[in-house]
């Protein structure tokens, strides 16, 4: 257990509010399902294995059965790893949800072996960053629409190890290092919630917030690739280094509902947190050139080079 961990003291309740959560069949995501579930939220969970995800749906409806106020949990199907995925996910919320007042990005893979998603894209940029931004950009009009709004993106503090090259972001002319694969991914993260705000603002949307975060050192399933990535036993003792420091997928969770909910960063927008609190991030991270050129190129990666989500017209399904 660590010797700090922050949490989130807010008691805001989310009766009415519907909130997207990627990848919440288990960890941080499943945590901060049962967080705003308990609240009163719709949790629309997007997830790429259904039958887990019911499994989870299950056992926090029982574990909330004599819980007052509960919302409902609903579940989407949304690979990552495929953009013809998370466009179908995307598609079948704005088919069914009148409003979005919060979008986790929070699923991903952590220092896997090299391997490419269904699109030809490096397995950890595709996942953590343009899969996320693809979702991003489509919901944005109906997120735009129902406003106060919150986006929220788990990084990692691994974002401060290494760089991005725009020259090779998929490692087709390189040595692959699934730790510098996985660094760009967060350093994406960080770089695309700054400039996603900084593009709010340009269009003068009012009313949307973007978060990006460093959950902790968490014990979760993100870790089950390292004895492949590295040498067998890797996990294990990579667990013992950080067992001072681990914190429980409870604890992990806080600073993404802190930044989901939390009244006392309502105003914030583009910044990184860290233990319920804003943290500065790596020099690169605030490079305003790097983000605005990551924007660009993400555009073109995931086929919206022609789209605008800032002016796009949005036609809410009607209400049952």
């Amino acid at each position: 257990m660590p010797f700090f961990s922050g949490r989130c003291l807010s008691t805001a309740k989310l009766v009415g509010k519907t909130a997207v959560i990627t990848g919440c069949s288990s960890g941080i995501g499943k945590e901060t399902a049962l967080d705003f579930y308990k609240r009163g939220a719709r949790v629309i969970m997007a997830c790429r294995d259904l039958e887990k995800a019911a499994a989870v749906k299950a056992e926090i409806e029982e574990k909330c059965k004599h819980v007052a106020e509960t919302g409902k949990l609903v579940l989407v199907k949304c690979d990552l790893a495929s953009m013809k995925s998370v466009r179908q996910c995307a598609q079948t919320i704005l088919d069914t949800e009148q409003q979005i007042k919060i979008l986790v990005n929070n699923a991903g893979v952590m220092m896997c072996p090299k391997s490419y998603t269904e699109d030809g894209f490096e397995m950890q940029f595709g996942t953590n960053h343009l899969a996320h931004f693809l979702l991003t950009m489509l919901l944005l009009p109906r997120i735009r629409n129902s406003t106060p709004a919150r986006i929220v993106t788990v990084s990692s503090a691994a974002h401060t190890r290494y760089d991005i090259n725009f020259d090779d972001l998929n490692y087709k002319n390189r040595s692959y290092s699934p730790a510098e694969a996985y660094s760009q991914s967060k350093l994406a993260n960080v770089l695309f919630s700054k400039e996603l705000a900084s593009k709010l603002k340009e269009h003068n949307i009012d009313g949307i917030h973007t978060y990006s975060l460093h959950p902790g050192v968490i014990k979760t399933e993100l870790g089950r690739h390292l004895d492949d990535s590295l040498f067998w036993g890797a996990r294990r003792l990579i667990g013992i280094m950080f067992m001072p420091f681990l914190k429980s997928p409870e604890l992990g969770a806080q600073t993404t509902i802190y930044c989901s909910i939390d009244e006392k960063c309502a105003d914030e927008t583009g910044l990184y947190y860290s233990d319920c609190v804003v943290k500065t991030p790596a020099r690169k991270a605030l490079n305003e050139e790097y983000a605005k050129k990551l924007w660009e190129v993400s555009m073109d990666l995931v086929g919206l080079k022609n789209y605008n989500p800032f002016t796009a017209e949005d036609s809410a399904p009607k209400q049952n």
